[in-house]
């Protein structure tokens, strides 16, 4: 890992060689200058993550060196070292952009701990930016593919509680449909975008460590509250909390979900405070709740105030026509990730990927791409690139699908056998014996039959 890269600007050469020698034994790449000029010339040549500015340099002074160091490059971190009592030289420096300033005489261990701190810092909301891009980039809407009846229905839904007040959403469907998808996606394309949004799997955690997560806790609460935690909620204040699986929350968590939904207001475990929150809280499940509440496994009151405005996605193989563009969206995703250069997928191979039913809907598909792209270097898709389980187990799609046409002016005996050995290899995706017994025969018979037709 490249080292941090620290400029120390002083015109005493005592205190530069000082503090070359103590930064350099906590690990940083440490560079000096005697005066504002070299300062620039070196913060040009170098591109330190951070410099330590004296305000009393020869030439160009502290002051108008920070300011020129920022038009070089507005993110380097500066801590200012001005003498003492002149306060007023260090907040013009702080309103010129300066991260922080230490006053001389200084210690070492105060240089050390002001620099670790300014790097964390920064580094912390380098973090949270490119955290924000991230989410901006993977939730936004445009990032539904489809071109389905169904799906474009979702994404007018989508535009439409994304811009309401809506308090409640409930996205209901089959276990990779993309519900956290789209839950992303009414977050971002909302007011509460620049707010967070918190994720939990309610199926993933016991009752008293989910209640904990979402509420937060006391120190004291239990056993292992050693500190105070803030909860989800709490955490996810004027943003979203996406609340996954909630068919698997336990009965007596419900009740409480209810009251907060109601009153935005809770309290921390073993806390006698309330907090006051306001979230919108996206459900989802792919479980079916009137079942669940019959078996009352699921509070109605809690389901009634959830689906106030219900969001359906329908399982990939009832939006066939959606296929083909998700597994052009995984190829170009994974074309970008894997450095490859597929261009498109072969006539027998889109045949397949539209017949089969998908019963792990988008996640299945992505994975077979993934997979596939994974293994194979070619430039197009081929049907031999798909699993063997998955095209070796689909049946054909009717009986005329896997019929052999006898054409007006007849056909040999020997041409119908060519024929039912492709198809069989076809339908086996490449797999011989699965081909063979397809057909009934032994392997050996068959690749007998493979190497006549010119098929090996």
């Amino acid at each position: 890992m490249e080292k941090t890269k620290i400029l120390v600007v002083d015109d005493e050469h005592l205190i530069r060689w000082t503090l070359e020698q103590h930064l350099g034994k906590e690990g940083y790449d440490v560079y000096t200058a005697e005066d504002g000029e070299k300062a620039l010339q070196m913060t040009a040549d170098l591109a330190p993550d951070l410099v330590l500015l004296d305000n009393q340099l020869p030439g160009i002074q502290g002051i108008e060196a920070l300011g020129r160091i920022k038009e070089i490059n507005k993110d380097i971190i500066i801590i200012m070292i001005t003498a003492h009592g002149m306060l007023e030289t260090a907040v013009k420096a702080m309103k010129l952009g300066a991260y922080d300033y230490i006053s001389k005489p200084f210690n070492l261990d105060e240089i050390t701990i002001a620099i670790r701190k300014a790097l964390e810092t920064v580094s912390l909301r380098e973090e949270v930016r490119l955290l924000k891009e991230q989410q901006k980039t993977t939730a936004h809407s445009s990032n539904i593919i489809g071109k389905s009846r169904a799906i474009l229905n979702v994404l007018e839904m989508i535009q439409k509680i994304a811009q309401s007040d809506a308090s409640t959403v409930l996205i209901q469907g089959e276990s990779g449909t993309g519900k956290e998808v789209v839950a992303r996606a009414v977050h971002a394309n909302s007011s509460r975008a620049d707010k967070p949004f918190m994720a939990i799997n309610c199926a993933s955690l016991p009752e008293n460590l989910l209640e904990s997560e979402l509420l937060g806790h006391e120190k004291g609460a239990f056993t292992d509250a050693k500190v105070q935690k803030k909860g989800l909620l709490e955490l996810a204040d004027g943003g979203s909390v996406f609340l996954d699986e909630i068919g698997d929350m336990p009965y007596a968590m419900q009740a409480k979900l209810l009251r907060i939904l109601e009153d935005k207001i809770f309290k921390r475990v073993g806390g006698v405070k309330d907090i006051q929150v306001d979230v919108r809280v996206i459900s989802a499940t792919n479980q079916d709740i009137k079942k669940l509440m019959m078996e009352n496994r699921f509070r109605k009151d809690l389901y009634y105030r959830l689906q106030v405005v219900p969001i359906y996605l329908p399982p990939l193989r009832e939006r066939k026509e959606d296929i083909l563009p998700l597994t052009r969206y995984f190829i170009e995703l994974f074309n970008a990730e894997f450095r490859k250069t597929v261009k498109e997928i072969s006539e027998k191979a889109r045949e397949f990927l539209i017949r089969y039913d998908w019963p792990g809907n988008i996640r299945e598909l992505k994975n077979v791409i993934e997979r596939a792209m994974i293994l194979e270097s070619e430039d197009i898709l081929l049907l031999e690139h798909l699993p063997v389980e998955l095209v070796g187990g689909i049946a054909p799609a009717s009986p005329a699908a896997s019929s052999i046409c006898i054409p007006k002016e007849g056909m040999s005996l020997e041409k119908v056998e060519e024929e039912l050995v492709k198809q069989a290899l076809t339908v086996a995706g490449g797999n011989q014996s699965k081909a063979a017994d397809l057909l009934g025969v032994q392997r050996d018979a068959f690749r007998r039959r493979m190497k006549k037709f010119g098929l090996l």
